[in-house]
């Protein structure tokens, strides 16, 4: 019997040949022939003022954080149950991450923890698109809007998935995007920073190439270039590049073969959670996902590592998520709680994602018959 893993990257177009291409270019450092093609991708899908390649979704949010003029004293609101980046960016700044509660349908931050969160001390607003469903984000721009406040997308995980009919990377002020190998799009490691205020794009290509104005020389709009801003070696090379550039190339097909494979875990666990015997993921009429995860939700702490390692015996890698920055050592050290979070607490403990990527095909059938078999 194969083992079935969580993830496994494929090829999906031609990656392969756009390497050697680079490789033939002779140009491998960053914001190449390929790295401009794969900004205007990502410009033209999510409609976004301004996108820039990162080497990770990481390097995007600090530049965000960075953009954001963060300093100590400074507060930023954003969900507990997130990846450490989240707040890690906000922290480096020498800010301080406030954690509030998610939506018990969604797992997305909950606005009106946010309301309740807000003080005088309140910069921005980080949202985190959790499994490719983007957060609730009317109430938030309002309320960022009201406020003067930055809001951020942190849409690792929602390429292509769409709010009200608008693309995630255009709702807020600033988002990041992760193309790392357990995502959609992938290219190892690598991720995008999409500006949606014209006054921030030009500080954000200072920003990102080391604090130089590198890129106005080299559009020929200073004679030499000299060190601007803070900034850091944020740039992917120009092979991260171009296997990329296949990637999004066939965005839609990737994104189609995703859907198919949640559309077929949501089937064959829709009658258990219909009886209340699991939960799983909660899709709102005004989104579309992008297929990015399957998870569902067991009673307890205890079922779900049963469940996990009765997975692991049948040869299935089902893994869970976030440990809740709030009740980590860094989030207690760093951050703040605005309130008790008990949404996330219990989320945390009971959710189990399960096996997906492009070549799952007819494994899924597998994962799907010995999940129902302990469920049952």
């Amino acid at each position: 019997m194969t083992k079935i893993p969580f993830n496994k990257p494929s090829l999906v177009g031609r990656e392969l040949q756009y390497v050697q291409e680079a490789l033939a270019a002779n140009q491998l450092a960053g914001d190449g022939t390929f790295t401009k093609r794969c900004n205007a991708l990502i410009e033209d899908k999510t409609g976004g003022k301004r996108a820039l390649l990162t080497h990770s979704c990481t390097a995007a949010l600090e530049m965000a954080a960075i953009l954001a003029d963060l300093s100590p004293g400074d507060e930023v609101i954003m969900p507990s149950f997130t990846f450490t980046s989240t707040a890690n960016a906000v922290v480096l700044r020498g800010a301080t991450p406030v954690f509030v509660d998610i939506d018990p349908h969604t797992l997305n931050i909950d606005p009106a923890a946010v309301a309740n969160a807000l003080t005088t001390r309140t910069r921005a607003i980080t949202a985190v698109h959790y499994a490719g469903v983007i957060a609730e984000m009317d109430p938030l721009i309002q309320m960022a809007r009201d406020r003067n406040l930055l809001l951020v997308e942190d849409a690792a995980q929602a390429y292509g998935s769409t709010y009200r009919g608008r693309q995630a990377g255009s709702l807020g002020d600033i988002a990041a995007f992760s193309f790392h190998e357990t995502k959609n799009i992938i290219c190892g490691e690598g991720g995008a920073i999409v500006l949606n205020r014209p006054e921030l794009t030009d500080r954000a290509e200072i920003v990102r190439e080391k604090g130089t104005d590198r890129a106005r020389f080299f559009r020929g709009e200073v004679d030499k270039y000299s060190w601007a801003d803070m900034g850091s070696s944020f740039l992917p090379g120009e092979l991260i590049a171009a296997f990329l550039l296949a990637q999004l190339e066939n965005e839609d097909g990737i994104r189609k073969t995703r859907m198919d494979i949640w559309g077929t875990y949501d089937r064959a666990f829709r009658p258990l959670i219909e009886i209340g015997r699991i939960d799983g993921p909660h899709i709102p009429d005004h989104c579309t996902g992008n297929g990015h995860m399957y998870y569902i939700l067991l009673r307890d702490l205890k079922e779900r590592t049963a469940f996990i390692e009765y997975m692991k015996e049948e040869k299935i890698h089902a893994l869970f998520h976030y440990v809740p920055l709030h009740s980590s050592p860094a989030g207690r050290k760093f951050g703040r709680v605005a309130s008790l979070l008990p949404i996330t607490d219990n989320i945390s403990d009971r959710l189990v994602r399960l096996p997906a990527y492009l070549s799952l095909g007819d494994e899924i059938q597998r994962v799907i018959e010995r999940a129902l078999i302990f469920l049952r």
